[in-house]
């Protein structure tokens, strides 16, 4: 029952990540998510088998430290962004901010949660659902396409440097899925170990534990 509470937690996590660069896109100029349909929660217009269902799941039931997927990404049009210097950095960023605020509500909710009389189990489920937003939040945070940290160092970088770095993503999203999954079993075996104990430090110092 654990593991499939936190697949669920998992699954719209990635979700609600998603809707953020939509509605970021959407205010910033850009209605190109919306026409598609893609501002909703409802799972269905967002699931990739692959990265929404199967990865996910891999993870959860192996009991690995890292819990990652990915949704169909949002369509966006950087031409119809307002801010055409800093539009993209913003829309990608949209997607680690709500993962992260949202561990922060709910990781204030585990910190004062048993003051303002929530039960046990109620503070629990809580715990769980900031831990997995921290951890995707900062995760999507590396500089590494397709990741959001790449597009927002991308997007603040002067265009000399920028348009080297355009490049690059261009021939890491030629190779498809393939680049991510590879960055995953590179990142599992070098460097998860550290960046869980990192993520574990930052949700234990919001939970005050």
């Amino acid at each position: 029952m654990t593991t499939i509470l936190t697949l669920v937690i998992l699954i719209f996590s990635i979700i609600l990540h998603e809707v953020a660069h939509g509605y970021a896109a959407n205010s910033l100029g850009d209605p190109t998510a919306r026409l598609a349909g893609r501002l909703t929660l409802n799972p269905i217009p967002h699931i990739d088998m692959m990265g929404s269902i199967i990865l996910p799941a891999l993870l959860t039931l192996t009991g690995s430290p890292i819990l990652f997927g990915w949704a169909k990404p949002v369509p966006y049009n950087p031409y119809n962004l307002k801010n055409h210097r800093w539009g993209e950095a913003l829309v990608a960023i949209a997607g680690s901010a709500t993962n992260i605020l949202i561990a922060i509500i709910f990781g204030l909710i585990v910190r004062f949660g048993s003051v303002a009389g929530f039960s046990a189990s109620a503070v629990s489920l809580a715990a769980t659902i900031a831990f997995i937003n921290l951890f995707l939040g900062i995760f999507n945070l590396i500089p590494f396409p397709p990741l959001d940290g790449f597009t927002v160092l991308r997007g603040a970088l002067p265009w000399k440097l920028s348009s080297g770095f355009v490049r690059f993503e261009q021939k890491v999203r030629g190779s498809g899925v393939i680049s991510l999954l590879l960055f995953l079993l590179v990142f599992s075996f070098i460097f998860a170990d550290f960046f869980y104990s990192f993520v574990l430090w930052l949700f234990k110092l919001l939970i005050g534990g």
